[in-house]
């Protein structure tokens, strides 16, 4: 199993958990405020929330794309590029944690 096919699992199971946060904190600033804004952040969130958990279930649970994806059949360049993408979700998923709780 590869380090970059391990990298993406962990930042897509990050990204679910901080999602869940944020629709949680978005979605009851919507049920208070009634503001579009709230609205639209938690459509955003749960769009992403959906993306990030459809992401993992191929990643662990699938029972063919998870033993395709552990295996050595995705080239490194593909896994590399897939890892960056869920890395760089992490942060920017971070930085709208920290905005929102600040």
């Amino acid at each position: 199993m590869s380090l970059w096919f391990d990298v993406a699992r962990v930042s897509a199971g990050v990204n679910v958990a901080l999602l869940l946060a944020l629709v949680w904190v978005w979605g009851r600033n919507y049920a208070q405020f009634r503001s579009k804004h709230a609205l639209g952040l938690a459509m955003f969130g749960v769009f992403l929330l959906g993306e990030n958990a459809f992401a993992l279930y191929i990643y662990l649970l699938d029972p063919t794309l998870s033993v395709w994806f552990a295996s050595e059949a995705v080239p490194p360049i593909a896994w590399r590029g897939m890892m960056a993408l869920h890395v760089l979700q992490t942060a920017g998923l971070l930085f709208l944690v920290w905005v929102t709780w600040d």
